[in-house]
């Protein structure tokens, strides 16, 4: 009887000493567990998303137009592109872009010039805005505008006179422009884009000052895209140990209620005594558990980071303390990151280096291991963003 009682108590003091063990960790008497409020992702603006293009198409100038016997038309000729860039986001992009050609219109006489400009163009993608963020969509819509300069000379008629009285041989205009650039994935690292860009000009723009007050520039071009640096973006979600948190409150109070429960048993064994048929039977046994670690990744990357680094070496450890145990490294991936055969390949890239590092870095027998991919199309969390991870189990 004595004997019973004794192992009760000692049952429960183990259960006070791992529960006082947390409160160093989360200090309040009563924890709530209220739902996570998500935080913002921020967006690795380091490196990578740089590209280059080069196209060509026409110039249609829609300016002062007029020949004495009324058959004016409108004239296309050539145009040349280049661009340089940055995508700062998944939605927003900065693009310096050059055009150039020769411009023919109707001035009284069939009229040349040639010009050159430069514009600085905000770029945004439409998709990936009202959309999920996928650096691997097939086509995207752009819609930009821009500010710029060009310099117009080599006319072939005679027009806005100069301060000498002389006609002026080149004109400097400052257009404002708005476009929309069609782009179509290829591969990794080249697009094929086709864009419309209508320039809005002073009336000096063609050396002319009749007519309407602005003159209109349309060019239509057509041509590739190379990206260079890496594409895609790596979240930093400053809100990620949240989840952490949320955990050990929850044990913390699971372990405070079973404590309670086991008391309250304890308490009504010795008001029975000297019973000898007095139990304890609802008092967890204390049995040693193992600590099985995750770890966490960023969005479309398999890198394991520094910080998640300390679980690898958690997984490590338990695994030379227990030699007969075998585990699975199952990698997962979150639904919103791209097609289901993508997240497949990503979460099997995820399993695999973090087998690399138990493995190679610290001397876990690769028979004792198992890699398994899992995909997104198995959710671990409701939280999209946490089931971007790697999880261990005791293989079977």
């Amino acid at each position: 009887m004595r004997k019973n009682i004794l192992l009760a108590l000692v049952a429960c003091s183990g259960m006070l000493s791992v529960a006082n063990a947390q409160e160093a960790v989360v200090v309040e008497e009563n924890v709530a567990v209220a739902e996570l409020t998500p935080c913002k992702d921020y967006y690795d603006l380091s490196s990578g998303n740089w590209f280059i293009q080069a196209g060509a198409g026409i110039n249609v100038p829609l300016v002062e137009s007029y020949l004495p016997n009324g058959e004016e038309k409108i004239h296309m000729t050539a145009a040349y592109n280049l661009g340089f860039g940055k995508w700062m986001s998944p939605y927003l992009g900065l693009r310096f872009s050059a055009l150039g050609g020769a411009l023919h219109w109707d001035n009284g006489v069939y009229t040349k010039s040639k010009y050159a400009n430069l514009n600085v163009d905000l770029m945004w993608d439409m998709f990936n805005t009202f959309g999920s963020s996928n650096s691997n969509r097939v086509v995207s819509i752009l819609p930009f505008v821009g500010l710029g300069g060009t310099f117009c000379w080599d006319f072939t008629q005679s027009g806005i006179a100069d301060t000498d009285g002389s006609a002026k041989g080149n004109s400097w205009t400052l257009p404002v422009s708005a476009g929309l650039q069609f782009r179509f994935r290829l591969n990794e690292k080249f697009d094929f884009f086709v864009e419309g860009r209508a320039q809005m000009y002073g009336d000096n723009f063609n050396n002319a000052a009749y007519g309407e007050p602005v003159d209109v520039n349309v060019t239509a071009i057509g041509g590739f895209t190379y990206n260079f640096g890496g594409r895609g973006f790596n979240t930093v979600n400053p809100c990620d140990y949240l989840a952490q948190i949320d955990a050990l409150n929850s044990q913390v109070n699971d372990l405070r209620g079973a404590l309670a429960n086991c008391n309250n048993r304890l308490a009504a064994a010795e008001a029975q005594l000297p019973c000898p048929e007095v139990k304890c039977p609802e008092c967890p046994e204390v049995v040693a558990v193992p600590l099985m670690s995750n770890v966490q990744f960023t969005l479309n990357s398999a890198k394991v980071r520094k910080s998640e680094m300390i679980n690898v070496y958690n997984i490590a450890k338990w695994m030379n303390e227990n030699p007969e145990v075998n585990v699975v490294v199952k990698g997962y991936a979150d639904a919103k990151t791209g097609s289901s055969a993508y997240n497949k390949t990503l979460s099997e890239k995820r399993a695999q280096n973090v087998y690399k590092l138990l493995v190679d870095k610290y001397g876990i027998a690769a028979d004792r291991l198992s890699v398994a991919a899992e995909g997104s199309d198995s959710q671990v969390y409701d939280e999209n963003n946490w089931n971007r991870v790697v999880i261990f189990s005791e293989a079977k």
